[in-house]
């Protein structure tokens, strides 16, 4: 039977956080020393591997269980201090007594327009905000290093929790001066195939999705900019097209800094809301002020 301490469990929370056996050191006020000796402790009680000793130190598929686990047991035990009022009681770092942490991945177009007032109506917590792009951010839920997520993915991930929130509209948008230079002839499939194109990322398909849709056989040059707010500057700025969210356009589409290129095949990314199947206050609160934003803001 496995008997792992609070503590040990705290220290391989901060060693993922933090890479290395000194940074988790510094974080949680101990000496490298006493962390080398609390993980060895943990992986001889577990009989298991529990972090691959690489730069920066990743768990191993049993330090994702048990990382999990220190999630699980830090969140609660900060909302049973809370409870009891106990203000005094353990306000070290990393501690009982300082603001429940709350490991989120979301999505960068809904973190720059719904999602950061959200979530500044919740008072108290902690978050440690981690950006993925929809189709992806349930890999963090798996591997433990998040209790919840915004995902476009509506199965459930083990052990968690799965509600919908609403959808994003994207449609293909440019600039009037990026249209006058390359779409001459309109938006036609040898348009698509020759005007440069913006992406987020190598894990944005959302341009990709369109075209398979419109013009199956283009395969334009492409421009990576990963930020939300300068993807819709470099589509302003002329530089490429790209999928561009109504939530974040509707400005630049008034004043004709954009136009929409084809606004009879809009995407709609459907929105989830993932979490840990916990009895946590805390992330109830998370939850419910994320959805009633949703409300409003999506589709």
């Amino acid at each position: 039977m496995m008997d792992a301490s609070t503590d040990q469990l705290r220290t391989l929370a901060a060693v993922i956080d933090h890479g290395t056996f000194d940074r988790a050191a510094a974080a949680l006020h101990i000496t490298p020393s006493a962390v080398s000796q609390r993980m060895r402790a943990l992986e001889s009680q577990t009989g298991r591997v529990l972090v691959r000793r690489s730069k920066p130190i990743e768990p191993t598929a049993a330090g994702r269980i048990l990382l999990t686990l220190a999630r699980q047991v830090a969140l609660l035990e900060s909302e049973a201090v809370d409870a009891l009022g106990a203000d005094e009681a353990g306000t070290g770092p990393g501690g009982a007594g300082v603001a429940p942490r709350i490991p989120l991945v979301v999505n960068a177009d809904s973190l720059a327009t719904w999602v950061l007032p959200a979530l500044a109506e919740v008072h108290g917590v902690a978050f440690d905000i981690v950006l993925d792009d929809q189709e992806h951010t349930l890999d963090r839920l798996r591997d433990g290093t998040a209790m919840a997520a915004i995902s476009s993915d509506r199965e459930p991930v083990q052990g968690c929790t799965v509600t919908r929130l609403g959808a994003m509209r994207y449609r293909a948008a440019a600039s009037p001066a990026f249209v006058a230079r390359w779409l001459p002839d309109g938006w036609t499939p040898s348009a698509m195939a020759a005007a440069p194109m913006l992406v987020f990322d190598r894990k944005d398909a959302l341009q990709d999705r369109y075209l398979a849709a419109r013009a199956p056989d283009a395969h334009p040059s492409r421009h990576y900019v990963p930020a939300s707010a300068e993807f819709v500057r470099a589509a302003e700025l002329g530089l490429g097209w790209g999928m561009l969210p109504d939530l974040q356009t509707a400005e630049q589409l008034a004043d004709g800094r954009l136009v929409v290129l084809d606004d009879a095949a809009p995407l709609e990314v459907p929105l989830y809301w993932h979490q840990w199947s916990l009895q946590s206050t805390t992330l109830a609160a998370v939850a419910s002020t994320l959805a009633a934003a949703a409300q409003t803001a999506l589709r």
